[in-house]
């Protein structure tokens, strides 16, 4: 307690005992009557959340300010004795909370005494409140929030498409379907010429639709090298890590509740707030406000020159766009989810609740497949790296009429060709091929069995 805050307790105490001190006489009876009236009030007292005053705290104050040669000070609250001391606590428990608190530096006064009683610190018929646990850390200094000072510096990147910046935004709330909703925007800002790769509203923040951004700021301005993100569940997923490190690019995440490394992306999305934003209103649609903030992107954010570069970002960005790395034109498989399957005997493999045929040779085998959730008629088979092509959707009405292949080695026929085994058109000993039609059973010929005599035409 401060001077200030002990001197307003002893004034508060002074005004309670100021016509029980004095040389004024009292008569018979009045000193025991103020003290019954004095507590018997409710009061407002400084600094504590009582409200009663006892008769013999009225008494002593009165004794501390005779003897204290009635001078305000001597009504001043004491400091305990016993002051930094527990007295719920003993001195060893006291030493064994005080290591483990060090040893549990970041942790809360619950967490600690939950902790202690878990290693017997506290045992636990003992009650002790959480104040005395805080009261006991503060006074040691140990409640106090250790921060070291950090090496931040500022910094550029000497190229473009050196360094993306990136981050979601909460925007504006636009018209869905009739209804108001909230929108938010994911952009990517260009490190070295502050230019916006690309910049758009969505209708939620999910990584799908981050990758989705990403993947159409890659095709519009080329390949980073390093992508500088947040530490959001939006920026963590296998399928955005795999696809930046199968591009070359480094995706790098930020410490968490620490933006200052994106100090370039912030600095644009205040921008946002106070040149763009407060030209919208809540009755245009996502599609509007997405026009709105291409136009205003291409004719002002763009076109400004900018404070720190002294150019605008567009002449800044062109000035080096030889040494800029091209999006491949397959940039749209980069992005395909990896799933991990075991072909079956019948050799079809399950994936989305739909079931596809895979090649003969990969019966048996796991192989991987790689899709798009929005394109299933395109799903590709890789086995041990290499790709078995796109695999097809079982029909099961159309393999009723398909010749298997066979995968046993057969006797080549007399009159077939060396090459391939297969009977030429000419040869005398070709038999017929069954057509996908049935046929009747020649009653001269057939005798049971085969209808077609020892060649095997398995369905």
């Amino acid at each position: 307690m401060d001077e200030e805050a002990k001197s307003r307790v002893a004034q508060f105490r002074f005004g309670v005992i100021h016509d029980l001190i004095g040389d004024r006489k009292l008569a018979r009876g009045e000193r025991r009557r103020l003290l019954q009236e004095k507590s018997a009030c409710v009061w407002e007292i400084p600094y504590s959340e009582r409200t009663f005053i006892s008769a013999s705290t009225i008494l002593a104050w009165a004794k501390r300010y005779e003897k204290g040669g009635r001078r305000l000070e001597s009504l001043y609250p004491e400091v305990r004795r016993d002051r930094g001391c527990s007295r719920a606590l003993d001195e060893e428990t006291v030493m064994s909370l005080v290591e483990l608190k060090k040893q549990l530096r970041g942790a809360s006064v619950p967490v600690i005494l939950r902790e202690a009683k878990l290693r017997k610190i506290l045992h636990t018929g003992i009650q002790v409140h959480p104040v005395t646990i805080y009261r006991l850390f503060r006074e040691r200094g140990l409640m106090n929030r250790q921060d070291v000072a950090e090496d931040r510096r500022r910094f550029e990147a000497e190229l473009p498409n050196d360094i993306w910046q990136s981050d979601c935004m909460h925007g504006p709330r636009v018209r869905v379907e009739g209804k108001s909703r909230k929108s938010y925007l994911f952009a990517f800002i260009d490190d070295m010429s502050r230019m916006i790769p690309h910049a758009a509203f969505y209708q939620n923040e999910r990584v799908d639709t981050y990758v989705g951004a990403l993947r159409i700021a890659l095709a519009k301005r080329g390949l980073p090298r390093k992508l500088y993100v947040d530490n959001g569940p939006a920026f963590r997923s296998h399928l955005l890590g795999h696809a930046t490190a199968a591009l070359a690019i480094a995706l790098i995440h930020s410490k968490p509740y620490q933006p200052q490394g994106r100090g370039k992306i912030e600095r644009f999305f205040r921008t946002v707030r106070m040149q763009f934003l407060p030209t919208c209103s809540e009755e245009m649609t996502l599609e509007q406000l997405n026009g709105k903030l291409t136009k205003w992107l291409d004719e002002e954010y763009h076109a400004t020159i900018h404070s720190s570069t002294h150019q605008t970002p567009v002449a800044r960005y062109l000035k080096h766009a030889h040494l800029i790395r091209e999006a491949p034109a397959d940039l749209h498989d980069y992005f395909r989810i990896h799933v991990v399957r075991k072909v079956d005997r019948d050799r079809t493999v399950s994936l989305g609740g739909r079931l596809y045929e895979a090649p003969v040779c990969l019966i048996g085998k796991t192989i991987t497949l790689l899709h798009h959730e929005d394109d299933p008629l395109r799903v590709e088979a890789l086995y041990q790296g290499s790709s078995h092509g796109m695999l097809v959707p079982l029909d099961m009405n159309i393999n009723c009429r398909i010749r298997r292949q066979s995968n046993r080695v057969c006797l080549m026929p007399a009159g077939s060709s060396p090459a391939s085994g297969i009977p030429t058109a000419s040869s005398p000993t070709a038999p017929s091929v069954p057509s996908s039609r049935s046929l009747a059973p020649d009653a001269a010929k057939y005798t049971g069995g085969k209808l077609f005599g020892e060649v095997s035409h398995e369905l």
